[in-house]
């Protein structure tokens, strides 16, 4: 176990899912829903099971003696936050990056660092390693969850700032960077989006005894959190196809992923006039971008999984820190979109509180994580969360 090795993870996390919709802006005459599923097969599909395969053993054999209850609930918990990346996307075309993450990630850090520990207080089944109140009872524990605590303030400073700038700039202004901002209808997405991907951290948590045969059938204890990701992205799969695909068919935008050209209708929806050659949809182009962003996407939870391998008992707090890592980085990009162009000092000095109480939560927790180790001579092979069988359907509820 190395706490601040796996900060650093936490951090590579953090920077892949700050950048994802990066990409998605170099993406031309597609819909929504047509470049969020192209990116989702890469996220979803593709890279996880290039990556298991490649770096973990015998991942067939792994998910193959797994129990019907674990994949069912791994896979459910997938499918519930689902929901939440699903609507994520949209939170971003809303709010923006900057205000949009601050917003939905101060639900899901809450949710999904706190929870877990919680219900094992009324369900001992579930698969983390202390309750709350044995967590609260030790120094290092009570400094663990100061830094959770400190890590949500950063994240309510970073979201009163992305509401502060909302408030002052012209709506003319916002909407150079932001071309569908609105704020009401963000933040009712946002909100929902943050519950429900809070959901991920279930996933991972009811995933545990896959990633512990994969160490059992060899696996690097590192890399063992790659075959649960198989099964979590799956469910999030299923959500986000059976939306996309609705959509296609719904907007009739389904011949997109094919075409060579606009079809008028969507043209006139999207401002376009013009001859054949503004029509042209810069296929090679836009299947480039939706699999980079894809990609980076996935890549977040590549590290993750590193960094929750290396923070002991108190792998519970990993989703705090992915949430800070995710918040600084996607902040990091809204000041090089010019988001926050035509902001007041106030606005500005919030954003930089909330960054620097972020990156101060990120230290404290890693800190409280190190001295656990210390205290109780937790080895590296110990993976990150101890269980000893699935959450039951009354836990999952």
């Amino acid at each position: 176990m190395n706490p601040f090795l796996g900060v650093f993870f936490h951090w590579l996390g953090g920077l892949a899912s700050g950048s994802f919709y990066v990409p998605y802006k170099a993406v031309r005459k597609w819909s929504w829903e047509t470049y969020w599923l192209v990116g989702g097969f890469f996220s979803w599909i593709i890279c996880p099971w290039l990556l298991a395969s490649l770096m973990t053993n015998d991942l067939p054999g792994v998910l193959r003696q797994q129990s019907g209850s674990t994949l069912w609930w791994t896979y459910f918990f997938g499918a519930m936050w689902g929901f939440g990346g699903l609507t994520f996307g949209l939170t971003m075309r809303y709010l923006g990056m900057s205000l949009g993450m601050g917003v939905a990630l101060g639900y899901t850090a809450a949710f999904g660092t706190l929870l877990p520990p919680i219900f094992k207080l009324f369900t001992p089944t579930i698969p983390v390693a202390e309750t709350i109140t044995e967590i609260a009872a030790t120094r290092p524990g009570q400094i663990t969850l100061g830094g959770v605590v400190i890590c949500l303030v950063g994240i309510a400073v970073a979201a009163y700032a992305g509401l502060t700038k909302e408030r002052e700039m012209p709506e003319a202004e916002k909407r150079k960077a932001i071309a569908e901002f609105h704020f009401t209808k963000g933040l009712l997405v946002a909100t929902f989006s943050g519950i429900m991907s809070a959901c991920f951290a279930f996933a991972l948590t009811a995933g545990t005894p896959i990633g512990e045969a994969s160490v059992a059938a060899g696996t690097t204890v590192i890399w063992s959190g790659l075959p649960k990701l198989v099964v979590v992205l799956l469910g999030g799969f299923t959500t986000n196809f059976v939306w996309c695909a609705f959509l296609n068919l719904k907007n009739r935008t389904g011949y997109q992923y094919l075409a060579s050209h606009l079809r008028a209708e969507h043209a006139k929806s999207d401002g376009l006039t013009g001859g054949a050659a503004s029509l042209k949809i810069p296929r090679l182009n836009n299947y480039f971008f939706s699999a980079l962003a894809g990609t980076l996407w996935y890549f977040q939870f590549f590290f993750y999984t590193m960094g929750e391998t290396q923070m002991g008992k108190y792998g519970f707090a990993s989703w705090t820190l992915h949430m800070a890592s995710i918040i600084i980085f996607s902040t990091l990009w809204g000041w090089i979109l010019r988001e926050w162009q035509g902001a007041s000092r106030k606005a500005h000095a919030l954003i930089a509180a909330g960054i620097a109480t972020l990156i101060l939560s990120t230290i404290v927790i890693g800190y409280g994580t190190y001295l656990k180790g210390q205290t109780t001579g937790s080895d590296s092979a110990t993976p990150a969360a101890e269980i000893s069988a699935p959450p039951s359907g009354r836990a999952a509820n």
